[in-house]
């Protein structure tokens, strides 16, 4: 989540016991600055972990969704169209699950800075969450992400291509950003597509993909990357419109979709493609209504595997 850096403070014994358990149970789920993990101005700052995870969210699908994209029509039981359902083999995909669900007990780990080229930058944050109640704990963002990514993994490795997840829940916390852009790095992935939600005001709704600005400063240097992933970007923010039937954020870039960032360690210190994918706003209870809903984060993965897709076949 790039415009909502939650960062941690020291919590209670009968929290941190909570969210260990909480988190114990995400790494056994079979199945992504102000975050950065994400994001820049527009989001709050520091503030309390939101009540213990709750992984499986039974919040009803919404029947409205801000869409001005058709879903596709595609006969597929996928939903892909004919490029999009080509082979991937012998392309590997990097997916990074925006924060991890152990960030809460790290808070010193977490704050601790490292050079992303142009500055020097938090590791990572614990990232957002919807508004609990009384009645349905909150869904963290770092839960969506691991949920979503397992999702992509499994679609995008159904078409054949090599998957590679930057974490898995295995580590008590991180990894930090720079780490992260090391992994696709090493990688040599053909693409990056690190997962996130967004945590910005009600009201504000819709998705958005951020794609890396031109940066040549200290150890990064986005020159060969900022065309290839923007193409990834831009064919992302298509299929993702059409397989969740929502909107381009109706509160940044304009309304396109995309957001040009320099500002993001994920992306400066990347050797190649990589986008991030705000896939809604939390904070917003329609918004939060379809991220808390299983057969919608199914259609969000849908939409990025079509997306990775069509940029992969060209």
């Amino acid at each position: 989540m790039p415009y909502d850096h939650r960062k941690t403070a020291p919590r209670t014994l009968a929290l941190a016991l909570a969210l260990a358990g909480c988190c114990a149970a995400l790494a056994g789920c079979g199945a992504s600055q102000a975050s950065e993990d994400a994001p820049a101005a527009g989001k709050a700052g520091t503030q309390a972990p939101p009540p213990a995870v709750n992984a499986t969210p039974t919040a009803p699908d919404a029947s409205a969704t801000p869409a001005t994209t058709a879903p596709s029509s595609s006969g597929s039981p996928s939903g892909s169209g004919q490029q999009e359902s080509r082979s991937l083999a012998g392309r590997t995909v990097v997916v990074d699950p925006g924060h991890n669900p152990g960030n809460f007990r790290h808070s010193r780990e977490i704050n601790a800075k490292v050079d992303i080229g142009t500055a020097r930058k938090e590791c990572d944050t614990t990232g957002t969450s919807t508004n609990g109640t009384a009645s349905e704990a909150a869904y963290t963002e770092a839960a969506f992400t691991l949920d979503v990514s397992h999702r992509l993994r499994d679609l995008l490795t159904a078409r054949g291509a090599k998957v590679v997840l930057t974490h898995d829940a295995d580590r008590p916390w991180g990894p930090c950003i720079d780490e992260r852009a090391a992994i696709g790095n090493a990688a040599r992935a053909d693409a990056v597509v690190s997962v996130h939600a967004d945590g910005s005001a009600v009201g504000h709704r819709g998705f958005h993909v951020i794609l890396p600005a031109r940066v040549s400063s200290g150890a990064a240097d986005t020159g060969a990357i900022v065309g290839p992933s923007r193409e990834l970007g831009k064919n992302i923010a298509d299929h993702f419109a059409r397989a969740t039937g929502t909107a381009p954020a109706n509160y940044l870039a304009g309304g396109t979709g995309l957001d040009v960032r320099k500002d993001l360690g994920g992306l400066n210190l990347s050797t190649v493609p990589k986008v991030f994918v705000e896939c809604g706003n939390m904070r917003d209870p329609k918004d939060a209504a379809l991220l808390t809903s299983a057969a919608w984060r199914q259609k969000a993965a849908r939409g990025m595997a079509d997306g990775i897709a069509t940029y992969l076949n060209g």
